[in-house]
């Protein structure tokens, strides 16, 4: 489908960035989303979708902190998704920039954060938590 920012194609590193929590599950297909929220509603679990490129500064700076938080908050799904790599499905939840985090509640979106602010996405992570 092509880069999701044309003007960073040159740029961008094709390699996903590193998470060190085992918690984190890497969306690389329509397929995979659809079976990731699936397995949530089913058990009743609140996604953390983090739509990010490899190539952002930002995204970055926020990968040890989502990796944290994906440890701690165990009850969560904590999902990637290529911003680049997965356009359409960007698109589809209007990610305009990244990191854009969703939190999701039976496959909805409940909270939304545009940014790598720590602080705030500790914060709506564990509001998500309880």
């Amino acid at each position: 489908m092509g880069c999701f920012w044309p003007k960073f194609c040159g740029r961008r590193n094709h390699d996903m960035l590193q998470y060190s929590s085992k918690n984190v599950h890497h969306i690389t297909s329509m397929q995979s989303w659809e079976a990731k929220l699936s397995q949530a509603r089913q058990d009743g679990q609140i996604v953390v979708a983090n739509f990010t490129t490899s190539w952002s500064s930002p995204c970055k700076e926020i990968v040890p902190i989502y990796s944290e938080l994906a440890d701690k908050y165990t009850n969560l799904v904590f999902l990637t998704v290529d911003a680049d790599g997965l356009a359409e499905l960007s698109s589809s939840w209007d990610v305009k920039a990244t990191p854009t985090f969703y939190f999701l509640k039976d496959g909805r979106q409940v909270d939304k954060l545009v940014g790598a602010h720590k602080s705030e996405l500790e914060k709506k992570t564990a509001a998500m938590a309880m």
